[in-house]
């Protein structure tokens, strides 16, 4: 894998790590990010505390968009911030989604699913023309590390466990499509074999390892500026 070739530095002091500093880099992402959408588009919503800072942002401008949510909670406040949420039913494409992450390697390989919606965020990621990552400094890691969210079928929920060793059963409500969410807590040496080896247990619904080809952008914040990643 190669690298990521940052497009934009443009670092305006350290970050010391405090809560408000990583919040600023939040807000400053999701504000770039909802610059790249416009009129007519088809706009995928994410889930999480970063896309929380992206949905005002795109309220705000009132754009002729239509969207569709990755999670209930979006829905509600996308909907709130007077932004159209439909199903995502008979939409065959959309133009750009919009995520965060919980982590971002070198190479471009993300972890996501800390909120458990990574089913939803990977058939809406994968049905985007860009998909574009916002990020905090602190999510970009020199390497993946658990845990590894996971959703499983709750049939034959003890029969798949036997087959995934270092999983264990998050202490979390179903999901909206009845999945039953799980952490993989072992070693993520190399995150392409690990998610084939997800991929071909069978079981697993989903699971948060996003691959660089799925990824267009990242935007992570560095202390109200951004810095752009491509792979």
């Amino acid at each position: 894998m190669q690298s990521a070739r940052r497009r934009v530095s443009r670092e305006g002091g350290g970050v010391d790590g405090e809560l408000a500093d990583l919040e600023q880099e939040k807000r400053a992402a999701a504000v770039a990010a909802a610059d790249l959408v416009e009129d007519g588009m088809l706009v995928g919503l994410g889930t999480g505390t970063t896309v929380a800072y992206l949905l005002p942002e795109l309220g705000r401008r009132h754009l002729d968009i239509s969207c569709v949510a990755t999670s209930p909670a979006t829905e509600v406040l996308a909907r709130r911030e007077g932004i159209v949420v439909g199903p995502f039913e008979g939409v065959a494409r959309l133009d750009i989604a919009i995520d965060g992450a919980d982590q971002v390697d070198p190479s471009g390989w993300l972890i996501k699913g800390g909120g458990g919606a990574h089913t939803r965020e990977k058939i809406v990621a994968a049905a985007a023309d860009r998909f574009v990552v916002i990020v905090s400094s602190n999510k970009l890691v020199p390497r993946l590390a658990p845990p590894v969210p996971l959703e499983l079928m709750a049939f034959g929920l003890d029969a798949t466990l036997r087959s995934l060793p270092h999983v264990v059963l998050r202490q979390a409500p179903v999901t909206p499509d009845g999945g039953v969410l799980a952490d993989y807590h072992g070693e993520v040496d190399d995150p392409g074999q690990l998610a084939a080896r997800f991929s071909d247990t069978v079981g697993i619904v989903a699971h948060g390892l996003f691959p660089p080809a799925m990824v267009s952008r990242v935007l992570a914040g560095r202390a109200g500026h951004v810095d752009t990643l491509e792979f």
